[in-house]
């Protein structure tokens, strides 16, 4: 029995063998597949949700190229916003520094005018590390040798200042023309000091045959040494450095603004130092920091959300960029290059966060418990006042920093009590009158910015009006 053609009924005549053979294949070639509408599913198959949800991934390399499969035009703006506002760490380019301009100028006249020694305190957050760099920068174009140290808890003299000897070349010594073999193989300050630990006048003796250049030693985060012997040694070198007309300058930066310790074994050197508060940030330094920011980044902050910076700012560099940055990052999440102040809310609450995870969890509880008893405002207002003065304070500020007098008895009632419980704040008496300090340093900018998050949500907020505390 003939078995029946299958292709049979496509032809209308009997197709030759190169025809039959492209046409068979034609037939059974399977056809192509068209994807559904995306509107006709209400969610992917458990299987497509699988494949398409993929691990978060860096967008940038660790030589900071972007990723062009990941990359878009708003993972652009995030690589320059985080070069642009750097919260965590200090000042690097001398493009992005920002006001300090007197502060910067008085420390060089101060070094190169009267070949003074420096010591500089203030706050953490203060911007002290960036003035440092950028200071250090401008020696450097002068062609001074500067050397930087950041100080820690062990840190000691011998290992310092052996250090600091190694970067000094030994064609700057007196005893070493430029030609001997030892300057020409690249030998340092160092290869002179003996294997024993080194003193200060040691020290200070080989520095006093440097020709031809001049020495900036920079010693950050002077005050996390627990030393005393590290302090004292660090104060007789001053000493032998000034009277002998060594030509090295020694910087010292840190939190505390009392010299007594430093100075107490040698009372003398005092004339050798120069010493000075950083200052806050005026309105108008801030204004130029995210200016700055601003033009480095490219993109923009609208005029309310500008001034909402200053405000909660309140001259601190470090709350100021740590604001852009989240709050720029919070506008390109909404495909905006345009900072709105609903981004500084995002901004104010991300910062909280952070804030409050380097804050001891028994503080963080004070501070609930005070808060939940109405103590809320007049914290701010303590806050408030205790970053405008560098975190020394006394009641008598709590008016001057604009509170009402009622509140500042209140504020002055509740900082007794926390004082005299040895919560939250400790006491000092100077001059019979009492010093108030916030036992972390971390607290005040918390609870400055938990004031400002609470007035941004509140009903009917309008944020070019939100009112300062203090």
């Amino acid at each position: 029995m003939a078995v029946a053609n299958p292709f049979k009924k496509l032809f209308k005549r009997k197709p030759t063998s190169d025809e039959k053979q492209r046409r068979i294949a034609a037939a059974l070639e399977p056809a192509p597949i068209t994807a559904p509408a995306p509107e006709l599913f209400q969610q992917p198959p458990a299987k497509t949700r699988q494949v398409t949800n993929r691990l978060p991934r860096f967008q940038t390399s660790a030589s900071d190229h972007l990723d062009p499969r990941r990359g878009n035009r708003m993972a652009q703006f995030r690589v320059k916003v985080r070069n642009a506002f750097t919260p965590s760490q200090p000042v690097s380019d001398p493009r992005m520094f920002a006001g300090r301009q007197d502060v910067l100028t008085h420390m060089i006249r101060a070094i190169e005018d009267q070949r003074l020694h420096l010591v500089i305190y203030g706050e953490r957050g203060i911007g002290k590390t960036s003035l440092l760099h950028t200071l250090a920068d401008a020696a450097r174009e002068a062609r001074y040798i500067v050397v930087y140290w950041s100080c820690g808890a062990a840190s000691n003299f011998d290992e310092t200042f052996r250090a600091a000897a190694a970067e000094i070349p030994l064609l700057f010594h007196s005893g070493f023309a430029p030609t001997t073999t030892e300057a020409e193989t690249g030998s340092t300050l160092a290869n002179l000091l003996p294997t024993s630990r080194i003193s200060p006048r040691m020290f200070g003796e080989l520095c006093a045959k440097l020709t031809g250049t001049r020495v900036l030693i920079i010693l950050d985060e002077f005050d996390r040494s627990d030393s005393a012997e590290f302090r004292r040694d660090v104060a007789e070198l001053i000493k032998i450095a000034s009277d002998r007309a060594v030509r090295v300058n020694l910087i010292i930066a840190g939190v505390a603004a009392d010299l007594s310790e430093l100075v107490q074994h040698i009372p003398s050197i005092r004339r050798n130092i120069l010493a000075f508060r950083v200052p806050l940030m005026s309105a108008e330094e801030i204004t130029e920091l995210v200016d700055m920011g601003e033009r480095a980044a490219g993109i923009t902050f609208d005029r309310q959300a500008r001034n909402l910076v200053v405000t909660t700012a309140r001259g601190s560099p470090h709350i100021a960029s740590l604001l852009c940055h989240h709050a720029a990052l919070a506008a390109l999440e909404e495909n905006r290059t345009v900072v709105q102040p609903s981004d500084l809310a995002v901004s104010i609450e991300q910062a909280l966060i952070e804030l409050r995870d380097r804050i001891p969890a028994s503080v963080q509880a004070l501070v609930d418990n005070l808060r939940k008893k109405g103590a809320g405002r007049h914290l701010a207002t303590l806050a408030a006042t205790s970053m405008q003065c560098g975190g020394d304070f006394t009641a008598t500020m709590f008016e001057e920093a604009g509170a009402t007098p009622a509140e500042a008895a209140a504020c002055k009632r509740i900082v007794d009590e926390l004082a005299a419980q040895g919560e939250l704040i400790k006491v000092r008496h100077e001059d019979e009158e009492r010093h108030y300090t916030f036992l972390e340093d971390g607290v005040p900018p918390y609870l400055w910015l938990l004031c400002m998050h609470e007035q941004l949500n509140a009903p009917q907020a309008a944020p070019d009006r939100v009112a300062s505390v203090g």
